[in-house]
């Protein structure tokens, strides 16, 4: 069963939920802007996303939409002229609350994320770290969050910890983004592997790899392989990539085949093996099979983007084929279909 959100949400969970609302689609094409480990963690987010009610669903939107109005007002004449302007639109109390959000979510202090993470989970991950990147993280928390941790390590690094604290100075940004990427990640492993592989979220996470290109959603595979293979086997069961048109019988593939222009189909068949390519030629007639071999031929050497864009959209004609239930796509290697 999925389990309920808490009814006061986290910045990464309405980032989820603004991100499931969206759609695939468009996630796909912000994904394109974003960096590898950006996508990585998003992606994370939205696999461990719980429950959503339409009260939160909805009001996650609506935040989002006062803030992109308030930050277009900001842009134009500063933090004080968009008060104004959106009191004078909105009201004192309702102009104040966009304004401190944009405000906020351009104010994100460096382990951020860590502050809402219990103290004795945090523990369990920092201890064997070097006491100087230990000290930089306790640095960043609230003093009672601090103490807990520093209460909590062994009693001769205590005070090493505690020295360092006190002696640090200024410390480079790209130390902190790093020391912050990898801290974050840890955590959001540990999340998943206690138990979170089967929350519904997961669905929605497919459904935005379906739509990302080739390369972003072999790499966020990849590295859910190694971090959480219990996840990744459960994510690959529900995907459909190109080279499983070979799990559809001959009767939906002729009907893919019919939506399918022969160029972009000529140029997605020069990426796949013998396999999938003669289970085409099967399902075609001879001449077509022929020509098809021909355009392959004639085509020559192509860039690996536009063989992966072609397959992408040929996997699109068919989860749409599949939603319309003109198609049946058998996925997972057993006996169950997902209509």
């Amino acid at each position: 069963m999925n389990r309920n959100l808490p009814a006061v949400l986290t910045k990464r969970q309405k980032a989820a939920i603004l991100l499931v609302a969206l759609g695939p689609e468009a996630v796909a094409k912000l994904f394109k802007h974003m960096r590898e480990d950006e996508v990585e963690a998003l992606t994370l987010d939205i696999a461990r996303l719980g429950k959503v009610t339409p009260d939160q669903r909805r009001q996650t939107i609506a935040e989002f939409h006062d803030m992109c109005l308030a930050q277009d007002v900001i842009s134009e004449g500063g933090i004080e002229e968009a008060r104004k302007a959106l009191e004078a639109a909105f009201g004192a109390d309702k102009a104040n609350e966009m304004v401190n959000r944009v405000v906020q979510a351009l104010q994100v202090l460096p382990f951020d994320f860590v502050k809402k993470t219990d103290p004795s989970q945090l523990l369990s991950f920092i201890q064997d770290e070097h006491p100087q990147t230990i000290a930089l993280i306790l640095s960043h928390l609230n003093p009672n969050q601090a103490a807990a941790v520093l209460s909590g390590l062994p009693q001769e690094l205590r005070a090493e910890v505690a020295r360092r604290i006190a002696i640090m100075d200024r410390t480079p940004p790209e130390v902190i983004r790093e020391i912050e990427r990898v801290l974050e990640r840890k955590l959001s492993t540990s999340i998943i592997t206690q138990g979170f592989t089967a929350v519904g979220g997961v669905k929605s996470l497919v459904e935005v790899l379906n739509w990302v290109d080739r390369t972003t959603e072999k790499t966020i595979l990849e590295n859910l392989t190694d971090t959480c293979p219990d996840l990744a086997d459960e994510i690959k069961k529900l995907m459909f990539v190109f080279e499983d048109i070979i799990l559809l019988d001959d009767g939906s593939i002729q009907k893919v085949l019919r939506e399918v222009d022969s160029k972009e189909l000529a140029l997605a068949l020069k990426g796949v093996g013998e396999e999938v390519q003669n289970r085409i030629y099967r399902n075609m007639s001879d001449r077509a099979s022929t020509m098809l071999k021909e355009d392959m031929e004639f085509m020559g050497p192509v860039r690996l983007r536009n063989v992966e864009e072609a397959q992408q959209r040929i996997v699109g004609v068919i989860r749409r084929l599949e939603e319309n239930g003109e198609i049946v796509v058998a996925r997972g290697g057993g006996d169950e279909v997902i209509v």
